[in-house]
């Protein structure tokens, strides 16, 4: 998971492991329990969301509504990504 250049430390790493433990936060959110999740990277490494296949990378523009290529449509559906960030933080402390 290199991100501009640079790889994930054990501290990022630690972190995502973390982040992945939650499952994913927007089948959490519908009720839908934990899911298994894959990390989307936001800005850094320790900023990262995790979302599972459907609602990461699938390419649905429909329920489940995939955050790549839909962003707009992903947003409106289940909120911001800072949003989504928050409660994860949130979550982890």
């Amino acid at each position: 998971m290199a991100l501009k250049g640079r790889g994930a430390n054990a501290k990022d790493k630690k972190h995502m492991a973390s982040v992945v433990d939650i499952g994913c936060i927007v089948c959490l959110n519908l009720g839908l329990g934990c899911r298994p999740c894959e990390i989307h990277i936001e800005d850094a490494h320790l900023k990262v969301l995790p979302l599972c296949f459907e609602h990461h990378r699938m390419g649905s523009d429909k329920e489940p509504i995939s955050r790549h290529p839909y962003k707009k449509r992903f947003i409106e559906a289940y909120g911001t990504e800072e949003s989504l960030l928050n409660q994860v933080d949130n979550l982890l402390n």
